[in-house]
């Protein structure tokens, strides 16, 4: 009996004496393992990008408020945040409140003129929730939340005339001024926001006359369990009247987000599928003419005493080798074109190991496979017949 070590350097002799041939069956299986790692590594960069642009979008956010234009006017309760957090899927509550003060850009301008922009007390936690970023200066912190102090939305910094904070501009919100330490960037999520002039939530408390009670409730959940959330939103922040609680539907993002990983879960199968047959077949049809080629070499094999079990031993180990060989070709080079091609796009660059884990193990079934009927086919030569 031929041992494994043997074995495998009887199966590379034929690879060897015809090295244009195997190279060049192996750059069919290779090629059809690097498609099967493009075609799903360079589909899953682009989910990705896409996907942290749908997520932009606010596919996990969810607003409360109260309902408008009721009589007497609906409130949330000053526990809405804090009870908002009890739930389970939600990962970061905060909120602003209107404090119904007037702002204008110095005391010279008329009082009742308007500015159509809101005076909000805004939580320290709001920036992360809503997605907004500083665009010049600073949030404001727990040193500064309780003086006069505030930060413009992008809409209220320019209607103000306020462009920059290196100078300590000041804006006069009632009769009192306060100082801009920050103003944000464009805030797609909470357009409300842009138009606002925000306050710390204590400073509003002692300079506004601010009752303390949110106006609108800013949350971020798990999307899976984003519905559920909006069900029992309403109850939990105003167990007393949920019926005055208006909850924002989920984005349409969400669900476009969803169908875009359906779809392109879907399309990584069959395209996968697709390049290992491919490579399968290719790698068959070399086998099955290397063995109509190399009869002459089988008779004599078998003259000299080889037994049917290491004729077909011998091709069925060339067809793994050529298989397994061209796997791992195609798998470093499918992985080079996706990381390649990522980076070109600037998306995220998604590695599908299990992609690179299928491509080398399916190579190997594919030489298996396709050594299969080759090698049976070699085994059962007489001896005479392939000689002559």
């Amino acid at each position: 009996m031929t041992n494994p070590i043997d074995m495998l350097a009887l199966g590379v002799v034929g690879l060897r004496t015809r090295p244009l041939r195997a190279l060049l069956s192996g750059l069919g299986i290779a090629i059809g393992i690097a498609t099967m790692i493009v075609v799903t590594g360079i589909p899953a960069s682009s989910q990705a990008a896409l996907v942290r642009e749908l997520t932009a979008l606010g596919t996990d956010t969810l607003q409360a408020m109260p309902i408008p234009n009721q009589e007497p006017p609906a409130k949330l309760p000053e526990t809405a945040v804090a009870m908002a957090e009890r739930i389970g899927p939600v990962r970061a509550a905060s909120a602003v409140g209107n404090t119904h003060a007037a702002v204008r850009r110095n005391d010279r301008a008329d009082p009742t003129s308007g500015t159509g922009l809101s005076v909000l007390a805004a939580r320290l936690d709001l920036l992360p929730v809503i997605s907004a970023r500083i665009e010049s200066g600073h949030w404001l912190t727990a040193a500064t939340a309780g003086f006069p102090a505030v930060v413009l939305g992008s809409v209220a910094a320019t209607r103000l005339g306020v462009t920059s904070v290196t100078a300590a501009p000041q804006v006069m919100i009632g009769d009192r001024w306060f100082t801009v330490v920050g103003i944000l960037a464009t805030t797609p999520l909470s357009p409300d926001i842009d138009r606002s002039v925000l306050v710390g939530w204590e400073a509003a408390r002692s300079e506004l006359r601010f009752d303390g009670r949110p106006t609108v409730v800013y949350l971020r959940a798990e999307e899976s369990q984003l519905e559920t959330v909006r069900s029992v939103l309403a109850e939990t922040i105003n167990p007393e009247r949920p019926g005055q609680v208006l909850v924002t539907r989920p984005s349409d993002a969400l669900a476009a987000k969803r169908a875009t990983e359906s779809s392109f879960s879907v399309l990584f199968l069959a395209l996968a599928g697709v390049a290992l047959v491919i490579g399968g077949i290719g790698v068959a049809n070399t086998m099955v003419v290397s063995v109509l080629e190399r009869r002459s070499e089988i008779g004599l094999r078998r003259a000299l005493g080889a037994t049917r079990g290491q004729i077909r031993g011998q091709f069925l180990t060339e067809s793994m080798v050529l298989s397994t060989a061209g796997g791992l070709a195609g798998t470093l080079l499918g992985l080079l074109a996706t990381v390649g091609y990522a980076r070109w796009q600037n998306w995220p660059i998604v590695v599908p190991l299990e992609s690179a884990a299928v491509g080398v193990g399916g190579a190997v079934v594919i030489g298996v496979l396709a050594g299969v009927y080759p090698s049976v086919r070699a085994a059962r030569l007489p001896p005479a017949q392939a000689l002559h």
